[in-house]
């Protein structure tokens, strides 16, 4: 009897050790379903994969605005399409990116109108100081017919414009004393990028422009070597030149927008349908870009704020004296676009 209740006892226990191992079993094999089936769902092989050059760092706005259009033109298109964004100058500098998007090595790029207008003339217009009278009154023009009219010239050029991106106004900040008025300007060393529009822009304004590396330009601040530099706020911030230049002006002598861009040859490759879907997707990236740039703008002024800088904003008059000491330079670097200027000039009023 004790031993019969034993071989039972082992029956029992050898049967719930089976139902166990079935039990695993299945749970392996629905695991094991559900990971196929995810697995062959993340790889769709695209019909395309094309490249996207972006020269800045992971985190900045134009960066951030073309991970978004590359995840929207591939949700969009169920996969077909795939874009690969290289940031970080991955691809080369814009310059050599724009030479290569004309011949079709880039598919996709975003690129300052500083560099495009080295290649296309028309796009210095853009970039004339104190063109525009706000933000607004910029994306009111560019959004417009006559920004559509800049944009339809790159086919020209081998290119296809697709949307313009914000990379906000540029203001003078300097280490010794705040710019109030014209006058302040005369004789200060500012740094420069190397280009024909900022060197007159500079000197229109009564001050010495200094070319220089963007590089060399905290430690040229530092040790006197210049008296000040211009460029927009986020920069001013991150690049950390408020440490060593306390005063910033917030005139606003230029607002240069970006553009991506995409390659003629690619772009022809593309069907209607597609081509109607990238250019909502870089519309849609666009508008998400410049909600990036603002808050950077709001951040990076705050930072700049707390840190003991002294901000100095210019009153209508004396922003009006501004541009008119840099008229002239509207005819001498845009003489053979004055109807285009007039246009725009004649849109505010």
């Amino acid at each position: 009897m004790f031993l019969r209740k034993v071989w039972v006892c082992c029956l029992m226990k050898r049967k719930k050790v089976l139902v166990a191992l079935g039990g695993i079993v299945i749970v392996l094999g629905v695991t094991w379903f559900l990971c196929q089936k995810k697995e062959g769902a993340s790889t769709i092989t695209p019909e395309y994969v094309f490249t996207y050059a972006e020269n800045q760092v992971e985190n900045y706005p134009t960066t951030q605005g073309a991970y978004k259009f590359a995840e929207l033109v591939y949700a969009k298109t169920n996969g077909r399409i795939k874009i690969k964004v290289h940031p970080g100058g991955e691809l080369g500098d814009e310059v050599s990116v724009i030479k290569q998007i004309q011949y079709g090595g880039i598919d996709f790029a975003r690129v300052s109108i500083m560099t495009l207008s080295e290649t296309v003339p028309m796009f210095n217009v853009l970039q004339l100081p104190y063109l525009y009278d706000s933000s607004d009154d910029m994306w009111r023009i560019l959004d417009g017919d006559i920004g559509q009219e800049f944009m339809d010239s790159l086919e020209d050029y081998k290119m296809e414009a697709l949307s313009w991106y914000d990379a906000g106004a540029r203001h003078i900040y300097t280490t010794d004393k705040k710019i109030t008025r014209l006058e302040d300007m005369a004789g200060l060393r500012i740094r420069i990028a190397e280009s024909q529009l900022m060197d007159a822009l500079l000197k229109g304004l009564g001050a010495v422009p200094v070319p220089m590396a963007y590089s060399e330009v905290y430690s040229a601040l530092e040790t006197g070597k210049i008296d000040g530099a211009e460029n927009n706020l986020p920069s001013y911030e991150s690049m950390k030149h408020y440490k060593v230049a306390n005063y910033i002006t917030l005139d606003g002598h230029n607002r240069i927008p970006e553009l991506q861009v995409a390659s003629l040859s690619t772009w022809n490759k593309l069907s209607e349908q597609d081509q109607d879907i990238i250019k909502s997707c870089a519309k849609e990236s666009a508008e998400y870009e410049r909600m990036l740039w603002k808050n950077q703008e709001k951040t990076s002024k705050r930072i700049v704020e707390s840190s003991g800088c002294t901000i100095t904003e210019l009153s209508e008059d004396e922003i009006k004296r501004f541009r008119e000491a840099v008229m002239p330079i509207y005819k001498e670097i845009c003489g053979p676009y004055t109807d285009l200027i007039d246009k725009i000039l004649t849109s505010k009023e």
